[in-house]
């Protein structure tokens, strides 16, 4: 009984623990469903902040795209205004040239009537001269003409005087107000710099004790930098800097950025400076075709051989009279280009043309000849094409021009190099060149005084007025231009100017 007791108390007790065992794990299982409830309205909270803040986000990241796209219309609109206001302009300077063009037609058709008129006129004029003479003086035709002929020739130095003047007259009026109109409009729409370069550099240096170290023991470091890079080093009393000098500007830029390196970095020696020298070379190679990528740029030109484009970028190491070559030769294609323009031709070509003229100068120390046919052979090789070929071998009037480009290279050739500031000449070249001038006046029959003015832009004339008259004076003038121009080697014009006064003079007592 006892067992039977025992047995029943121990099931009791068994199902007791499964009882609470139960009501345990239902209370954890409530417990833990309460966490994940509480988790779920966690999740739920912070799911709704980051949807609302995503919201914001996307609300300013689309109020800044308005504001940039709107910008971005506004400065689209600007542009559109300013070429339309330019095309408008264009619009109007086409119409201003069609009506100057309709009255200048008009003006020739005019001239055209007036010269059958007079040469008709002429010709019953001479009829009837002829007439009369045979009938005065009981001559022949052919009497008349000898005698004639006869006649013109005793006054034939006053006739050629009068005509000379009359046709500068007729010219001025017509082609040299054209001319001048295209060059001026064409300067005016082009600005550059003054010439600034020269044949040395000079690096300055921390203190005068760096030349020391620059000379070097018995000066090796010194004879070693000038021999590797071809220059002069000049190190004299001037304070804390050195002076470069070398005619070549490509080894002067190369000793420039090697000395100036070699003194930052402080260690000076033969197997550093050779070290550096090299590095300065590409870095110059480098700035070579940087210059001439540039200038291609700049001007417009495409299209271009590589060879061809670092023979240009080797021209803005090149000066001629000062003015940087490279820097002349876009100017050059600029000047070139808006006058074809202006003629209504097609600028490409003449640009182009205009860059390449002076390419012969980037080889000149090294190919025998005139730069021109250097530049001719080089653009020739390089495969241009030959109105390129022909404006770069004429523009020095090495061949004589035969197209219109090769003479709008020349022209803005002249252009460029006689503009105020693009170049400068020594002094002693100067004054010779103004001793020439006025020599070569003097040397003509009839002459008293000659002066040189406006920096050799013009020479003035002061004639005998007793042993010159007015006919001869123009014929003086002229024959003094051909002297001149065939003599002397110039930019630009000069202009002679010929002067004859009369003067009486009394004295009342």
């Amino acid at each position: 009984m006892a067992l039977v007791y025992l047995l029943l108390g121990v099931c009791a007790g068994i199902a007791a623990g499964m009882f609470f065992r139960t009501l345990q794990l239902k209370k954890n299982q409530m417990a833990t469903q309460h966490k994940v409830e509480e988790i779920i309205r966690e999740a739920t909270r912070q799911a709704e902040s980051l949807k609302k803040e995503s919201l914001i986000s996307a609300k300013e990241e689309i109020l800044h795209e308005r504001k940039t796209l709107e910008d971005e219309v506004r400065d689209k609109r600007k542009e559109l205004q300013i070429l339309e206001d330019r095309f408008l302009r264009r619009e109007d300077m086409i119409e201003r040239r069609m009506d100057q063009l309709e009255k200048k037609e008009s003006t020739l058709d005019n001239l055209r009537q007036e010269i059958d008129r007079t040469l008709t006129e002429a010709e019953k004029l001479k009829e009837t001269q002829a007439r009369e003479l045979t009938r005065v003086a009981g001559l022949t035709v052919e009497q008349a003409k000898e005698e004639l002929l006869r006649t013109v020739e005793k006054n034939l130095e006053y006739e050629i005087g009068i005509r000379i003047k009359e046709a500068e007259e007729r010219a001025r009026k017509d082609a040299e107000r054209i001319a001048r109109e295209l060059v001026v409009n064409s300067i005016q729409r082009y600005a550059a710099e003054f010439t600034a370069d020269n044949t040395v550099a000079v690096v300055s240096l921390p203190s005068d004790d760096m030349k020391g170290r620059i000379i070097g023991r018995e000066g090796r470091n010194i004879r070693s930098f000038e021999m590797m890079t071809g220059v002069d080093l000049i190190i004299d009393d001037t304070p804390e800097a050195v002076i470069i000098s070398s005619f070549d500007p490509i080894r002067r830029e190369i000793a420039r950025i090697s000395l100036e390196k070699l003194i930052g970095d402080g260690r000076i020696h033969p197997a550093r400076i050779e070290e550096l020298i090299e590095k300065a070379k590409l870095q110059v190679e480098d700035r070579i075709i940087q210059e001439g990528e540039q200038a291609l740029f700049d001007t417009g030109v495409k299209n271009i051989n590589p060879d061809l484009i670092k023979l240009l970028g080797k021209l803005f190491y090149r000066t001629s009279y000062g003015q940087n070559v490279l820097q002349h030769s876009k100017e050059v294609a600029f000047f070139a280009g808006l006058m074809a323009s202006e003629l209504g031709l097609n600028p490409t070509i003449v640009r182009r043309a205009g860059l390449l003229h002076d390419i012969g100068k980037a080889v000149d120390h090294e190919v025998e000849g005139p730069h021109a046919i250097i530049g001719k052979e080089l653009v020739a090789r390089y495969g241009e094409k030959e109105e390129v070929i022909h404006a770069v071998e004429a523009h020095h009037s090495d061949v004589e021009p035969e197209t219109i480009e090769a003479a709008l290279v020349q022209s803005a050739d002249a252009i460029s190099a006689s503009r105020p500031g693009a170049r400068r000449e020594s002094l002693e070249s100067y004054i010779k060149r103004l001793e020439q001038l006025e020599n070569i006046a003097s040397d003509f029959e009839g002459v008293d005084k000659s002066y040189a003015i406006q920096a050799g832009r013009e020479v003035r004339i002061i004639v005998k007025p007793e042993k010159l008259d007015d006919a001869r004076s123009a014929k003086l003038a002229h024959d003094v231009v051909k002297r001149v121009e065939k003599e002397l080697e110039y930019p630009g014009q000069i202009r002679v100017t010929v002067i004859r006064e009369t003067r009486a003079v009394e004295y009342a007592k």
